[in-house]
């Protein structure tokens, strides 16, 4: 009987895609209608310094500690401070653009909200399940980390010493890593316990780490030789190229402060702790971040920094095994809290998608007493200790950039269409028309960058970017909505402008075998949509919305009614 029903209701798959696909919220949907679906709601606890110190933690253990030795070696060389720059500018712009929707739609759903609300249905979950890929296999590659750097403070040279070798399995999944598996365990407890205690446990982490960067950073400055950024090859042995190449591998370093706009249903006053929260802690970490790769090439010739715990074994070279040992444990610990951050991000992200109903509302149940999104909380964990037992990081680092600058790249999109069409009243075609040539004209830069084509045609598309926008900024008028409550970016269409240039340019970098894995992951989400999401929303707004409107008619009727006789009885 059930799967009878289920097929009859696929048979009207296209009519449900038809009104689903485009269906959009307000803001004021999203914060009230939406979020009674959890049934408790999430406490408010966590002020500003709280959300400044998730959003480092939750970046300063991955990026350094986990991509700086590899693309210094085979990507970058020396230059790849200079890719952490160049990364930063782009995370900054579109932290701009994250801010903003966080403080006009501050729920627990980041980009999957901010997009819900703007593009519709269908746009928002493609995205949300993005950057819940990102999440776990970046949680799952960030663990196994943890494992090669603890091993380093207790003065294991081989990275692979705590891990147990499987024979039979395929090379990249056979290495067994329950250290890591261990770890993604106990930050699950935490996490289902409470936020606050999390984030407590996190600024300590975090000032800890922060000092132990501070020590790496001056150590390096006092005994790094700056012949080392020259030889061999020059500061740039791989040229632009290898730069822009880096900056799009170390851009996931950047992910954390997504993690800090899904707090926005747990702290004080959101419009102005959000945009400091967000936009300091891009700024903090982005400093640290450029000043420890520059201090890594300046410890040794970037063609002899080791691929795996880079930063400790370059102490070992050095001859301080001593500082290795505090090294590995430093980076163990700045691992544990960007971990931390990064789980609270995802549950969030996951029991928001479950009130839309697009996956199952069980995830979407928040504790009445722990004020967490439990369910989501232990599924999550379960999925990438399941992955982070097995799986390299080369394996997933690439795939883990692409969706995160594919969700950046929709958000930059959806903030212009927001300013010029929603709040300003214009008609869509032209905003449109104006987003798909500029990313044609993105795209055909970065691919006239990417296959060598004469300067001629750099200059070319790049002056059609920038003439695009200049025309689209005097012939569509913005009306500035100033609110109380409201954080504005400043320079638009501008910032917005270059945030998605950046991001295309980057996405056009990364190699064919991350799009390949992008491509089926893609797959894979579309057509759970099409058997499942479409057909769960469809019922859940749709139908119910029927109901309602039914009830409301039998009540206006009975009340007409009851007024009739009552005239009639005067």
């Amino acid at each position: 009987m059930m799967f009878s029903t289920y097929l009859n209701s696929l048979s009207k798959t296209p009519q449900k895609l038809k009104k689903r696909m485009l269906a959009t919220w307000t803001p004021d949907q999203e914060l009230n209608k939406v979020r009674l679906r959890s049934g408790a709601d999430m406490k408010r606890k966590l002020r500003w310094y709280d959300l400044v110190a998730l959003g480092v933690g939750g970046m300063l253990g991955v990026g350094v500690f986990v991509t700086t030795g590899p693309v210094a070696r085979k990507t970058s060389g020396p230059s790849v401070f200079i890719s952490y720059i160049v990364a930063a500018i782009s995370a900054l712009l579109s932290s701009l653009c994250y801010t903003e929707f966080s403080v006009d739609v501050p729920v627990a759903g980041g980009a999957f909200s901010y997009l819900r609300v703007t593009f519709g249905e269908f746009v928002g979950y493609f995205a949300g399940a993005n950057i819940l890929m990102e999440y776990v296999l970046s949680n799952a590659a960030v663990s196994r980390s943890f494992t090669e750097y603890l091993s380093c403070a207790f003065g294991r040279n081989d990275p692979n010493s705590w891990r147990v070798h499987v024979h039979g399995l395929v090379q990249g999944y056979n290495m067994l890593d329950f250290p890591a598996v261990a770890l993604i365990i106990v930050l699950t407890i935490c996490l289902c316990h409470s936020t606050k205690e999390s984030s407590m446990l996190n600024l300590i982490m975090t000032a800890f780490h922060v000092v132990f960067f501070g020590f790496i950073i001056i150590a390096g400055f006092c005994n790094g030789k700056v012949e080392n950024l020259v030889k061999p090859g020059g500061i740039a042995p791989y040229g632009v190229r290898g730069i822009l190449d880096g900056a799009a591998i170390v851009y996931f370093s950047y992910i954390g402060y997504d993690t800090v706009s899904t707090m926005a249903e747990e702290i004080r006053n959101p419009s102005k702790t959000l945009p400091v929260g967000i936009v300091g802690s891009v700024l903090i970490v982005s400093t640290l971040y450029c000043l420890m790769a520059l201090v890594l090439c300046l410890l040794l010739p970037y063609n002899m920094i080791p691929e795996g715990a880079s930063f400790s074994a370059v102490f070992q070279q050095m001859g301080w095994k001593w500082a290795s040992n505090v090294v590995g444990a430093g980076a163990s610990l700045g691992i544990v809290a960007s971990l931390l951050v990064a789980m609270l991000g995802q549950a969030r992200y996951l029991c928001v998608i479950g009130r839309a109903r697009l996956v199952p509302s069980w995830f979407a149940k928040v504790h009445p007493t722990t004020g967490t999104p439990l369910n989501a909380t232990i599924f999550l964990g379960i999925c990438q200790a399941s992955i982070a037992l097995f799986t390299e990081l080369d394996i997933v680092i690439e795939m883990i950039s692409i969706g995160t600058l594919l969700v950046f790249y929709l958000v930059s999109n959806a903030l212009i269409f927001r300013r010029y069409v929603i709040l300003s009243k214009n008609p869509p075609l032209h905003t449109l028309f104006f987003l798909f040539l500029l990313s044609c004209t993105s795209f055909a830069f970065s691919l006239a960058w990417k296959f060598k084509l004469r300067w001629w045609n750099l200059l070319l598309f790049a002056g059609l970017t920038i003439s695009a926008t200049a025309i689209f900024q005097y012939l569509v008028p913005l009306v500035v909505m100033e609110r109380p409550e409201s954080w504005l970016v400043p320079f638009m269409p501008w910032t917005a402008t270059i945030s998605i240039f950046l991001n295309v340019f980057l996405m056009t970098t990364l190699k064919m075998v991350a799009y390949k894995r992008f491509g089926i992951w893609a797959g894979v989400i579309t057509i759970f949509y099409v058997l499942y999401g479409v057909h769960s929303t469809y019922h859940a707004e749709e139908i119910m919305e029927m109901v309602v409107v039914d009830n409301v008619n039998t009540n206006s009727s009975t009340q007409q009614q009851i007024t009739k006789v009552d005239i009639q009885l005067l």
